[in-house]
């Protein structure tokens, strides 16, 4: 990195401090040259991830929408909405696919949500598989209510 004060290319670095998200480092560095201290950040440089909607449109993955729709909800539950979107987004980062379709996007927000909190996931799965009556929601409510009691049945037969 070269020293803004002298020009100098060689600099140690002093004090490294990662953000919160973890995608960039600030780093305080000293010249080896004039002794002059300045800060660089260091950036992961990220994937620009397209969405491909329902309609066949396309657009830029954008976390701020999708923290919208988790943190409705999530709204009185104890889910970290933040968290979950943070997450999505960095598995789309790591999976390295250019496009990606809004249910894909949808059916990994319905996962997290169903592992992390059964009422933050109907509400979700309400909105997003388009629930048209009462009918649709016992449905869902009793087929989660099957796998809940097949897994506590599952647990009960080894003695536990």
């Amino acid at each position: 990195m070269r020293c803004p004060n002298c020009g100098c290319l060689e600099s140690r670095v002093v004090d490294s401090r990662q953000n919160i998200e973890g995608n960039n480092i600030r780093r305080r560095r000293e010249c080896m040259a004039c002794q002059k201290r300045f800060t660089t950040f260091e950036v992961v440089e990220a994937v620009q991830i397209i969405v491909i909607k329902k309609d066949g449109s396309k657009e830029l993955f954008d976390r701020s929408k999708l923290l919208k729709g988790l943190l409705k909800a999530c709204e009185k539950r104890p889910v970290n909405a933040e968290a979950i979107a943070i997450e999505i987004e960095s598995e789309l980062q790591n999976s390295l696919r250019q496009e990606v379709t809004s249910g894909d996007i949808g059916e990994m927000v319905m996962r997290k949500l169903k592992a992390a909190d059964d009422v933050a996931y109907v509400r979700f799965a309400s909105v997003y598989r388009e629930f048209k009556d009462i009918e649709t929601f016992i449905k869902e409510l009793n087929e989660m209510k099957s796998k809940e009691s097949v897994f506590s049945n599952g647990s009960d037969s080894d003695g536990n």
